[in-house]
């Protein structure tokens, strides 16, 4: 699509993101279907695009005191080793594969979303 395009596809999703609304998925999706990318290739490029996204949410919950450092410490062990675990086996699977497995997750994620969430009172 261009620079103009990635740009807004770029922006776009980080607007999404800062709201946590998940635009990390809106970007993997707009990388494999329009910007060319693989699987494996889209899903890095968002983790890299998350490393800014989180460090500027990390400020403003850290100066809303929203943060229970207490979790930090377990959250940033178990997400550290998922992350490399979850890295080795995806490079190991089939893009086929990878792409199916990706889109059942977002199909029942959405059936959560709509069906199965709490609404706040």
């Amino acid at each position: 699509m261009g620079f103009i395009g990635d740009a807004f596809a770029g922006a776009i999703t980080g607007v999404i993101t800062g709201f946590g609304i998940g635009g990390g998925t809106l970007l993997i999706l707009y990388l494999t279907l329009f910007g060319g990318f693989s699987q494996t290739e889209s899903q890095g490029i968002n983790l890299l695009y998350f490393i800014p996204s989180a460090g500027s949410s990390l400020v403003s919950h850290i100066k809303n005191r929203c943060i229970e450092w207490r979790a930090v410490i377990f959250a940033t062990v178990a997400g550290c080793a998922t992350t490399l675990l979850g890295s080795i086996v995806a490079s190991k699977l089939d893009v086929t594969l990878l792409r199916r497995i990706f889109g059942a997750f977002l199909l029942c994620v959405g059936i959560s979303e709509l069906f199965f969430k709490k609404r706040k009172k």
